[in-house]
């Protein structure tokens, strides 16, 4: 029998229809876009380890130390027609751990969705830390603002509406290259490398990339040739692998993570 990971709650159920209307909105370059029409599987909804498997809950069992302002924005995002999108709790735990290990204090978010991992840094983060979230989608980041206030961290994320590329521009033509310690790629795969290569241009030295969906639900394997999100992140796959500006770790997690340590 399956295992149920969450249930939503009669306190949040109200929450859903605030997605809803967001979801009406649509998506654009800068974010996760929606399945292409008549691919149901453009936006995986599962890693190596199913959502439903006995071993994944095994993990969040044991391993799962979710702030209860996240675990309320987790189960406010869970019934979302694109609630997948989300980063796993167990991945966004790491992402934390890794911006607490190195001392962060400025990061960089491409792809905001409703804010948990947005939420999820800040948490992690000093008093005088920031994130800077780039998202198209206002609507969406509106579901997580309230909670990032409620955590008392709202002071801490920067939300930029445009194009994430735009925002990268920005902050290199305002002479902040090599000033950020961590970055967290999940935005429109077709982007990638751009995203990549901005920035690596951002990040300190010892800093860290972290760059989701990298299987993009096994599709990677064998991207077919109208797949164009496949072929970007199998085309960035391969070329991490032969970048000598980084260490990199492919992690099994969620729906694959490459972690990009800057040299």
């Amino acid at each position: 029998a399956k295992m149920p990971l969450i249930s939503l709650p009669k306190e949040v159920a109200v929450g859903t229809a605030m997605l809803g209307v967001a979801f009406a909105t649509g998506m654009l370059a800068g974010k996760q876009r929606p399945p292409a029409h008549g691919d149901v599987k453009a936006a995986p909804s599962s890693g190596i380890i199913g959502k439903n498997s006995p071993i994944r809950q095994y993990i969040l069992d044991h391993s799962l130390r979710e702030h209860p302002i996240l675990k309320k924005l987790r189960l406010l995002t869970a019934d979302h027609p694109w609630g997948r999108m989300m980063v796993s709790c167990e991945q966004a735990q790491l992402m934390a751990n890794l911006v607490k290990l190195i001392k962060a204090k400025k990061v960089i978010e491409i792809g905001v969705f409703t804010g948990y991992n947005a939420l999820n840094m800040a948490l992690a983060l000093p008093d005088n830390g920031r994130v800077i979230a780039c998202d198209i989608n206002e609507d969406y980041a509106k579901i997580g603002k309230p909670l990032w206030k409620e955590a008392g961290v709202e002071h801490k994320i920067d939300l930029r509406i445009k194009p994430a590329i735009q925002t990268l521009d920005e902050l290199l033509a305002n002479g902040e290259a090599e000033t950020f310690d961590f970055a967290f790629i999940d935005a429109d795969k077709e982007s990638y490398n751009e995203y990549y290569e901005k920035c690596l241009h951002l990040i300190k030295k010892g800093g860290i990339i972290a760059i989701d969906n990298v299987f993009w639900n096994g599709r990677v394997l064998k991207p077919r040739k109208d797949d164009l999100a496949a072929q970007s992140i199998h085309r960035l796959n391969e070329k991490l692998l032969r970048d000598a500006r980084v260490n990199i770790s492919m992690l099994p997690i969620g729906d694959g993570v490459t972690l990009a340590f800057k040299l």
